[in-house]
């Protein structure tokens, strides 16, 4: 099984200190002059794309975002995406892994869960050009490597995050109480990471030290779906990133996602989509 192809940070020789772990750059430099045109495929890192100006598409696990001036699109790690930028965009590109920013607070690691779970910000100039500030002032802090410059890069981005999600709060008000939006977040965090072998609420409830019913109830309360339909939504995702970025046959996309009964799993995908796998892929590849 070939698997869909995962890129990682490359890291400038310049900064060994950052080295796997940070790295910002320039949009109009890194297009120089030219389209960029990528292929579907993931990262094993955070992916924050900040354009001041921009023209072009971006297709974050199936869904098609415009390309336009002022937005940002933030991605974890596991998303798949497909990105045509039109030279003349300019803005940022900072990719992270967790472990760079998540050795600070409890709070700052859930800040970053939550704002990096919507995969796209539109800002009115006045308030994209707050943001671009702190961008623009992480990329001079990982250019001159100052004493410290990691611990002022940290406090940065926490900056950063805390204007998405002001941003986010303002154009879509949550009335869900605090406790039930971390839960959720843990929630998803780990069906990102254990959706191939594990799909029972109950397994995910004792993960989280709750009951089924309650884990239930707070997706209920925050999302308006069952847990169930949380897992096979994620389960369903999952399988339409490896049918479109890869060649496997549907039976090992079975298996990798820990389906045995192959015709189980190709009757379970008919459900939710209304196609067949194969027919899937031949629709909409």
């Amino acid at each position: 099984m070939e698997g869909i192809p995962v890129r990682h940070i490359n890291t400038a020789e310049t900064t060994p200190e950052l080295a796997n772990s940070f790295h910002i750059r320039d949009v109009e430099g890194m297009l120089g002059g030219k389209d960029m045109i990528q292929e579907l495929h993931r990262h094993d890192f955070f992916y924050l794309l900040a354009l001041k100006k921009g023209k072009g598409t971006h297709e974050i696990d199936f869904t098609s975002y415009p390309v336009g001036d002022h937005s940002v699109f933030f991605m974890h790690p596991g998303q798949v995406h497909q990105l045509v930028l039109k030279t003349g965009s300019a803005g940022y590109l900072m990719q992270f892994h967790g472990a760079f920013y998540t050795s600070l607070d409890q709070a700052s690691n859930r800040l970053l869960c939550k704002t990096s779970h919507i995969n796209h910000y539109q800002f009115s100039a006045a308030k994209f050009q707050k943001l671009f500030a702190i961008l623009t002032s992480i990329f001079q802090e990982y250019t001159a490597q100052q004493e410290r410059h990691q611990e002022v890069i940290k406090a940065s981005m926490y900056i950063l995050f805390v204007e998405l999600l002001r941003e986010n709060n303002s154009a879509a008000p949550r009335k869900n109480n605090l406790y039930a939006q971390e839960r959720l977040d843990d929630f998803l965090s780990l069906l990102e990471t254990h959706i191939f072998e594990h799909k029972q609420v109950s397994e995910y409830a004792d993960m989280l030290n709750l009951s089924p019913y309650q884990l239930n109830a707070i997706t209920k309360a925050t999302l308006g779906k069952t847990c169930s339909d949380v897992i096979n939504e994620h389960i369903i995702l999952e399988a339409k990133r490896s049918l479109l970025a890869t060649s496997d046959q549907v039976n090992q996309v079975a298996w990798r996602l820990g389906y045995e009964d192959v015709s189980y799993f190709i009757r379970f995908f008919k459900k939710h989509t209304g196609h067949s796998p194969e027919a899937f892929r031949h629709n909409f590849r």
